[in-house]
């Protein structure tokens, strides 16, 4: 063969690999396709040949090293081939623990395909590049990996709308960069963990609708950042710590369908940053503490099916603003205040208490 055509020949050899994804990668993502089912859109129609940094649906490589660096298939979205298709996604399936050889993956999102089961993959936690993890929407079960606290660069942990069960794994307070958690909606059980509060990045924690018992940890007080609590449709018990309403940043607190005792902190509506608070359904006794003011700005107030007593404090009236305010379900006595919010609330915000009386209930 003449030297220019061998030469030719590498260099051909030479340019078809450059841009090439990993095959290790490659092998993953396939192992990752064969474990999965969408019958619809043919998301996976993509995923042939050679190169899986280009054009292969929801895969993203990074330029300089070609290696797989995020995997994003989402079932819900405004993406072209949903709307095209007029319907949302639908997959089975479960997830392949081939994924975990994607070791310079940093996003994860296999969300919302209402059909993939199985279990989360527990070697999940070695991919230490893994900053957003997101298997919200699917069928999955079994545990939370132990040792998820691994993952040290996490930002967000979305899991909720599963069937995840078992305890919040005691690892998971070490995720110290984590910002956006949501296990909603699962078969999670146990205590909080005590020391949660370690989440010292966390803006969103959302846990409602599991099986949690014990009480709201004090540590949750230290969470500087936190604006977001929804605790809500669990069996949690015990008093309301009074420092939650301390908390300068926390905005919408959601503890409602739960096993709560005790008064309620006056702090909580004293806190002129708190937005949405959701109480209801709950065993709280005791009177409705007298502290609201000029600054109180409530869009939503549900104290509703407690076992509350005493009259309606006088100072909500002096409130700025009060859009949703439920009293009803409770042991309320007395005269209800005239003026805002009261003028445009309707009878059942004060429904099936022991001797209210006043507009819009019958007249004292």
């Amino acid at each position: 063969m003449a030297l220019p055509l061998i030469l030719l020949t590498v260099f051909l050899a030479v340019i078809s690999g450059v841009g090439a994804c990993s095959p290790s990668d490659k092998a993953a993502l396939l192992a990752l396709k064969s474990s999965l089912n969408e019958p619809y859109l043919g998301i996976f129609a993509s995923w042939t040949g050679d190169n899986c940094c280009t054009n292969w649906y929801g895969v993203s490589c990074d330029p300089t090293t070609r290696r797989v660096t995020d995997i994003s298939l989402r079932g819900e979205s405004e993406d072209p081939i949903l709307v095209k298709a007029g319907r949302s996604g639908y997959m089975t399936g479960s997830i392949n623990p081939a994924i975990c050889q994607l070791d310079t993956l940093s996003t994860l999102v296999i969300a919302d395909w209402k059909g993939i089961s199985g279990q989360l993959p527990s070697c999940i936690t070695s991919i230490a590049s893994l900053r957003v993890l997101d298997l919200v929407g699917n069928k999955l079960s079994g545990k939370i990996p132990d040792d998820i606290g691994n993952l040290q660069k996490l930002t967000v942990l979305n899991l909720a709308d599963n069937a995840v069960s078992g305890e919040i794994p005691s690892s998971l307070v070490r995720l110290s960069s984590l910002k956006h958690l949501d296990l909603s909606n699962n078969q999670l059980s146990g205590k909080i963990p005590a020391d949660f509060g370690n989440l010292k990045m966390l803006s969103r924690a959302l846990l409602r609708g599991n099986k949690l018992t014990g009480s709201i940890p004090d540590s949750i007080g230290n969470m500087y950042r936190l604006a977001d609590l929804d605790l809500s449709t669990n069996q949690i018990s015990g008093p309301i710590p009074d420092i939650l309403g301390k908390m300068l940043v926390l905005s919408t607190l959601n503890l409602d369908s739960n096993l709560l005792s005790g008064k309620i902190p006056s702090t909580l509506l004293s806190n002129t940053g708190m937005g949405i608070l959701n109480l209801s359904r709950n065993a709280l006794g005791g009177n409705i503490p007298d502290v609201f003011g000029s600054k109180s700005y409530f869009m939503a107030l549900d104290l509703s099916y407690n076992n509350l007593k005493g009259p309606i404090p006088g100072s909500l009236s002096s409130s700025a603003y009060i859009g949703h305010l439920d009293l009803s379900h409770n042991h309320l006595c007395g005269p209800i205040p005239v003026g805002s919010p009261f003028d445009h609330l309707e009878a059942s915000s004060f429904d099936s208490n022991d001797c209210l009386c006043g507009n819009p209930l019958r007249t004292c």
